[in-house]
Protein backbone atom coordinates (compact mmCIF):
# COMPACT_ATOMS: atom_id res chain seq x y z
CA UNK A 1 0.00 0.00 0.00
CA UNK A 2 0.97 3.50 -0.99
CA UNK A 3 0.40 6.26 1.50
CA UNK A 4 0.51 10.35 0.58
CA UNK A 5 1.55 12.62 3.84
CA UNK A 6 0.92 15.83 3.63
CA UNK A 7 3.91 18.00 5.21
CA UNK A 8 3.62 20.64 7.44
CA UNK A 9 4.91 23.58 5.55
CA UNK A 10 5.03 27.06 7.26
CA UNK A 11 6.77 30.34 5.13
CA UNK A 12 9.24 27.65 3.33
CA UNK A 13 10.13 25.57 6.38
CA UNK A 14 9.18 22.20 7.26
CA UNK A 15 7.58 21.50 11.05
CA UNK A 16 9.91 18.91 11.66
CA UNK A 17 8.10 17.55 14.90
CA UNK A 18 4.42 16.90 13.60
CA UNK A 19 5.73 16.19 10.06
CA UNK A 20 8.27 13.26 11.59
CA UNK A 21 5.75 11.88 13.95
CA UNK A 22 3.10 11.57 11.22
CA UNK A 23 5.41 9.68 9.35
CA UNK A 24 6.14 7.59 12.55
CA UNK A 25 1.83 6.32 12.38
CA UNK A 26 2.18 6.17 7.81
CA UNK A 27 5.06 3.91 7.93
CA UNK A 28 2.67 1.43 9.62
CA UNK A 29 0.28 1.33 6.67
CA UNK A 30 3.03 0.97 3.45
CA UNK A 31 5.69 3.42 1.60
CA UNK A 32 5.15 6.90 2.83
CA UNK A 33 5.37 9.64 0.02
CA UNK A 34 5.95 13.58 1.86
CA UNK A 35 4.07 16.27 -0.08
CA UNK A 36 5.89 19.76 0.86
CA UNK A 37 3.52 22.31 -1.20
CA UNK A 38 3.50 25.65 -0.68
CA UNK A 39 4.47 29.10 -2.76
CA UNK A 40 8.32 27.89 -1.71
CA UNK A 41 8.63 24.48 -0.22
CA UNK A 42 12.19 23.21 -2.18
CA UNK A 43 13.93 23.42 1.21
CA UNK A 44 11.05 21.81 3.22
CA UNK A 45 10.73 19.05 0.94
CA UNK A 46 14.64 18.35 1.29
CA UNK A 47 14.13 18.05 4.60
CA UNK A 48 11.65 16.03 4.69
CA UNK A 49 13.50 13.15 2.42
CA UNK A 50 15.95 13.22 5.67
CA UNK A 51 13.31 11.63 7.61
CA UNK A 52 13.59 7.83 8.01
CA UNK A 53 11.16 5.92 6.67
CA UNK A 54 10.12 8.28 4.12
CA UNK A 55 10.12 6.88 0.56
CA UNK A 56 9.87 9.82 -2.06
CA UNK A 57 9.30 13.29 -1.69
CA UNK A 58 6.84 15.41 -3.99
CA UNK A 59 7.54 18.88 -4.17
CA UNK A 60 4.91 21.38 -5.36
CA UNK A 61 5.90 25.23 -5.60
CA UNK A 62 2.90 27.59 -6.77
CA UNK A 63 2.25 31.36 -5.69
CA UNK A 64 -1.49 29.54 -4.92
CA UNK A 65 -0.56 27.65 -2.61
CA UNK A 66 1.34 30.24 -1.06
CA UNK A 67 -0.50 32.08 2.92
CA UNK A 68 -1.76 28.10 3.66
CA UNK A 69 -4.75 28.41 1.49
CA UNK A 70 -6.56 25.50 2.04
CA UNK A 71 -8.76 25.34 -1.29
CA UNK A 72 -5.44 25.11 -3.80
CA UNK A 73 -3.94 22.77 -1.52
CA UNK A 74 -6.67 20.48 -1.47
CA UNK A 75 -6.81 20.19 -5.12
CA UNK A 76 -3.59 19.47 -5.26
CA UNK A 77 -3.99 16.28 -3.29
CA UNK A 78 -6.63 15.28 -5.00
CA UNK A 79 -5.17 15.74 -8.16
CA UNK A 80 -2.28 12.79 -7.12
CA UNK A 81 -5.11 10.83 -5.06
CA UNK A 82 -5.18 7.91 -7.45
CA UNK A 83 -1.93 6.51 -6.57
CA UNK A 84 -2.42 6.23 -3.18
CA UNK A 85 -4.82 3.71 -0.69
CA UNK A 86 -4.05 6.62 2.60
CA UNK A 87 -3.54 10.53 2.67
CA UNK A 88 -3.01 11.57 5.79
CA UNK A 89 -1.66 14.70 7.89
CA UNK A 90 -0.76 15.61 11.77
CA UNK A 91 -3.25 17.16 13.19
CA UNK A 92 -2.15 20.73 13.19
CA UNK A 93 -4.33 23.65 12.58
CA UNK A 94 -3.62 23.73 8.25
CA UNK A 95 -4.60 19.98 8.10
CA UNK A 96 -7.58 20.20 9.90
CA UNK A 97 -8.64 22.79 7.43
CA UNK A 98 -7.26 21.33 3.89
CA UNK A 99 -7.71 17.31 5.25
CA UNK A 100 -11.76 17.50 5.37
CA UNK A 101 -12.18 18.84 2.16
CA UNK A 102 -9.77 16.46 0.32
CA UNK A 103 -12.50 13.82 2.03
CA UNK A 104 -15.46 15.74 0.56
CA UNK A 105 -13.79 15.82 -2.97
CA UNK A 106 -12.93 12.30 -3.03
CA UNK A 107 -16.69 11.28 -0.97
CA UNK A 108 -14.76 9.83 1.30
CA UNK A 109 -15.18 9.75 5.54
CA UNK A 110 -12.43 11.60 6.87
CA UNK A 111 -10.59 9.58 10.43
CA UNK A 112 -9.69 13.22 12.35
CA UNK A 113 -7.32 12.49 15.66
CA UNK A 114 -6.16 9.45 15.13
CA UNK A 115 -4.11 7.90 17.86
CA UNK A 116 -3.44 4.71 16.94
CA UNK A 117 -2.88 2.50 14.17
CA UNK A 118 -4.32 -1.37 14.39
CA UNK A 119 -4.02 -2.09 10.98
CA UNK A 120 -4.58 -0.81 7.29
CA UNK A 121 -8.46 0.04 7.47
CA UNK A 122 -8.35 0.43 11.07
CA UNK A 123 -7.66 3.55 13.45
CA UNK A 124 -7.95 4.26 17.20
CA UNK A 125 -9.42 7.84 18.27
CA UNK A 126 -10.33 9.72 21.90
CA UNK A 127 -14.03 10.49 21.87
CA UNK A 128 -15.61 12.19 24.67
CA UNK A 129 -12.96 14.66 25.87
CA UNK A 130 -10.55 11.54 25.66
CA UNK A 131 -12.19 9.56 28.20
CA UNK A 132 -12.84 6.71 25.58
CA UNK A 133 -10.47 5.17 22.71
CA UNK A 134 -13.04 4.48 19.68
CA UNK A 135 -12.09 1.65 16.89
CA UNK A 136 -13.05 2.75 13.68
CA UNK A 137 -12.80 0.03 10.58
CA UNK A 138 -12.91 2.19 7.13
CA UNK A 139 -14.10 0.60 3.86
CA UNK A 140 -13.36 3.35 1.75
CA UNK A 141 -10.76 2.71 -0.98
CA UNK A 142 -8.97 5.67 -0.17
CA UNK A 143 -8.57 6.19 3.47
CA UNK A 144 -8.59 10.07 4.73
CA UNK A 145 -6.53 10.32 8.19
CA UNK A 146 -5.22 13.06 10.32
CA UNK A 147 -3.30 11.95 13.27
CA UNK A 148 -2.87 13.38 16.82
CA UNK A 149 0.99 13.72 16.88
CA UNK A 150 1.19 14.03 20.56
CA UNK A 151 0.36 10.09 20.60
CA UNK A 152 3.49 8.82 18.24
CA UNK A 153 7.30 9.64 18.60
CA UNK A 154 8.96 11.28 15.96
CA UNK A 155 10.99 9.22 13.20
CA UNK A 156 14.78 9.82 13.16
CA UNK A 157 16.79 11.64 11.01
CA UNK A 158 19.52 9.85 8.41
CA UNK A 159 16.80 8.94 5.38
CA UNK A 160 17.80 10.00 1.85
CA UNK A 161 14.57 10.03 -0.35
CA UNK A 162 14.05 10.64 -3.64
CA UNK A 163 12.97 14.49 -4.37
CA UNK A 164 10.62 15.53 -6.91
CA UNK A 165 8.51 18.15 -8.54
CA UNK A 166 4.72 18.09 -9.54
CA UNK A 167 2.67 21.02 -10.70
CA UNK A 168 0.00 22.12 -8.70
CA UNK A 169 -3.58 21.56 -9.73
CA UNK A 170 -6.06 24.33 -11.34
CA UNK A 171 -6.20 26.97 -8.40
CA UNK A 172 -10.60 26.48 -7.61
CA UNK A 173 -10.49 30.40 -7.41
CA UNK A 174 -13.23 29.75 -3.66
CA UNK A 175 -10.90 32.54 -1.52
CA UNK A 176 -8.29 35.00 -1.74
CA UNK A 177 -5.86 35.35 0.83
CA UNK A 178 -5.93 38.95 2.44
CA UNK A 179 -3.37 38.91 5.08
CA UNK A 180 -2.06 37.17 8.01
CA UNK A 181 -1.99 38.45 11.84
CA UNK A 182 0.75 36.54 13.46
CA UNK A 183 1.82 36.99 17.08
CA UNK A 184 5.27 37.48 17.45
CA UNK A 185 6.66 35.55 20.32
CA UNK A 186 10.74 34.51 21.17
CA UNK A 187 9.13 31.36 22.91
CA UNK A 188 8.85 27.90 21.53
CA UNK A 189 5.79 27.02 19.72
CA UNK A 190 2.60 25.47 22.20
CA UNK A 191 2.56 22.15 20.04
CA UNK A 192 6.25 21.06 19.70
CA UNK A 193 7.89 23.29 22.88
CA UNK A 194 10.13 20.42 25.28
CA UNK A 195 8.75 22.41 28.42
CA UNK A 196 5.17 23.88 29.14
CA UNK A 197 3.88 26.25 31.80
CA UNK A 198 0.16 26.75 31.73
CA UNK A 199 -1.61 29.22 34.38
CA UNK A 200 -5.39 28.70 34.83
CA UNK A 201 -8.06 30.72 36.73
CA UNK A 202 -6.65 30.63 39.74
CA UNK A 203 -3.95 33.39 38.20
CA UNK A 204 -6.81 35.92 38.87
CA UNK A 205 -6.00 38.17 36.59
CA UNK A 206 -3.94 39.23 33.50
CA UNK A 207 -1.70 41.35 35.05
CA UNK A 208 -0.70 38.68 36.87
CA UNK A 209 0.04 35.66 34.26
CA UNK A 210 3.16 37.52 33.94
CA UNK A 211 4.02 35.41 36.91
CA UNK A 212 3.34 32.55 34.46
CA UNK A 213 5.23 34.02 31.96
CA UNK A 214 8.50 34.48 33.85
CA UNK A 215 8.12 31.31 35.26
CA UNK A 216 8.51 30.25 31.58
CA UNK A 217 10.85 32.32 30.46
CA UNK A 218 13.42 30.77 33.48
CA UNK A 219 12.73 27.49 31.98
CA UNK A 220 12.66 28.17 27.94
CA UNK A 221 9.07 26.91 27.69
CA UNK A 222 5.99 27.51 26.16
CA UNK A 223 3.06 29.65 27.73
CA UNK A 224 -0.35 27.82 27.63
CA UNK A 225 -3.46 28.71 29.44
CA UNK A 226 -6.91 26.76 30.65
CA UNK A 227 -10.18 27.87 29.03
CA UNK A 228 -11.15 28.94 32.04
CA UNK A 229 -8.09 31.45 31.60
CA UNK A 230 -8.22 32.73 28.05
CA UNK A 231 -12.24 33.15 28.36
CA UNK A 232 -11.92 35.06 31.63
CA UNK A 233 -9.07 37.40 29.45
CA UNK A 234 -6.31 36.68 31.75
CA UNK A 235 -4.44 34.98 28.33
CA UNK A 236 -5.14 35.08 24.47
CA UNK A 237 -7.00 32.38 22.32
CA UNK A 238 -3.55 30.62 20.72
CA UNK A 239 -2.47 29.79 24.20
CA UNK A 240 -5.37 27.86 25.22
CA UNK A 241 -4.61 24.04 25.68
CA UNK A 242 -7.56 21.17 25.92
CA UNK A 243 -10.03 19.79 23.87
CA UNK A 244 -11.07 22.98 22.12
CA UNK A 245 -7.50 24.48 22.08
CA UNK A 246 -4.05 22.47 21.53
CA UNK A 247 -2.73 19.20 22.58
CA UNK A 248 0.35 19.04 23.92
CA UNK A 249 2.58 16.18 25.06
CA UNK A 250 5.67 17.90 26.17
CA UNK A 251 8.65 16.24 28.76
CA UNK A 252 7.08 18.73 31.61
CA UNK A 253 4.01 20.31 31.95
CA UNK A 254 3.68 22.81 34.81
CA UNK A 255 0.10 23.69 35.58
CA UNK A 256 -0.28 26.43 37.98
CA UNK A 257 -3.93 27.37 39.39
CA UNK A 258 -5.39 25.21 37.03
CA UNK A 259 -8.24 22.93 38.73
CA UNK A 260 -7.97 20.09 36.07
CA UNK A 261 -11.18 19.91 34.16
CA UNK A 262 -11.67 17.08 31.53
CA UNK A 263 -11.51 19.65 29.01
CA UNK A 264 -8.28 20.61 29.70
CA UNK A 265 -6.76 17.10 30.66
CA UNK A 266 -7.73 15.61 27.43
CA UNK A 267 -5.39 18.94 25.79
CA UNK A 268 -2.40 17.09 28.12
CA UNK A 269 -2.23 14.36 29.86
CA UNK A 270 -0.08 12.78 27.67
CA UNK A 271 3.00 15.13 28.74
CA UNK A 272 5.60 12.88 30.08
CA UNK A 273 5.98 14.71 33.84
CA UNK A 274 3.12 16.69 34.98
CA UNK A 275 3.69 18.88 37.54
CA UNK A 276 0.58 21.08 39.47
CA UNK A 277 1.03 24.28 41.57
CA UNK A 278 -3.15 24.53 43.27
CA UNK A 279 -4.41 25.67 46.84
CA UNK A 280 -6.95 23.09 46.55
CA UNK A 281 -5.85 19.82 47.26
CA UNK A 282 -9.08 18.19 46.32
CA UNK A 283 -8.43 19.83 42.56
CA UNK A 284 -8.60 16.92 40.00
CA UNK A 285 -5.44 17.81 38.38
CA UNK A 286 -3.73 16.26 41.29
CA UNK A 287 -5.01 12.69 39.84
CA UNK A 288 -3.36 13.06 36.58
CA UNK A 289 0.31 14.79 38.09
CA UNK A 290 3.18 13.15 38.91
CA UNK A 291 4.53 15.89 41.31
CA UNK A 292 1.80 18.37 43.27
CA UNK A 293 2.73 21.37 44.93
CA UNK A 294 -0.69 22.49 48.07
CA UNK A 295 0.24 26.12 48.15
CA UNK A 296 -1.14 29.32 46.78
CA UNK A 297 0.69 30.15 43.42
CA UNK A 298 1.26 33.92 43.83
CA UNK A 299 4.15 32.39 46.94
CA UNK A 300 5.29 29.11 45.46
CA UNK A 301 6.08 30.20 41.87
CA UNK A 302 7.91 33.62 42.52
CA UNK A 303 9.89 31.48 44.89
CA UNK A 304 10.26 28.68 41.98
CA UNK A 305 11.11 31.34 39.44
CA UNK A 306 13.69 32.73 42.03
CA UNK A 307 15.44 28.98 43.11
CA UNK A 308 15.69 28.44 39.32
Amino acid sequence: MAVLLLAEVNNGELALDATAKAVTAARAMGDVTVLAAGASAAAAGEAAAKIDGVAKVLVAEDASLGHRMAEPTAALIVSLAGDYSHIVAPATTDAKNVMPRVAALLDVMVISDASGVVDADTFERPIYAGNAVQTVKSLDTTKVITFRTSTFDAAGEGGSAAVETVSAAADPGLSSWVEDKVAASDRPELTSAGVVVSGGRGVGSEEDFALIEKLADKLGAAVGASRAAVDSGYAPNDWQVGQTGKVVAPELYVAVGISGAIQHLAGMKDSKIIVAINKDEEAPIFQVADFGLVADLFEAVPALTDAL
